[in-house]
């Protein structure tokens, strides 16, 4: 399952800061129906995803019906990314 679209990068902090992008409802409703299929445990869905020119792997997390896309630093860092930005993001759920 292939997705495209765009939201703000957002900090939670906890013990040390995670900075995410709310993946959208109508997007969080498509991946919910593929995520029995897809998940490893814990509502956990395996992705790839591109933001800009820098394409990682991680997993989504569940939130209250949708999903969170973590944002490393290793991501975070080469796009220049900072909470508040908006960006575009592609997203391969892994099935």
């Amino acid at each position: 399952m292939e997705l495209s679209f765009a939201g703000r990068v957002v900090e939670w902090r906890g013990p040390s800061p995670y900075y995410f992008v709310a993946v959208p409802d109508q997007e969080s409703a498509d991946i919910g129906e593929v995520a029995a299929q897809a998940t490893y445990g814990w509502g956990a869905i395996p992705v790839t995803a591109r933001i800009g020119g820098t394409d990682f792997a991680t997993s989504l997390f569940p939130k209250d019906g949708t999903y969170l896309l973590p944002l490393k630093k290793a991501v975070r860092t080469p796009e220049g990314l900072a909470v508040g930005d908006e960006v575009a993001v592609e997203l391969t759920v892994r099935l």
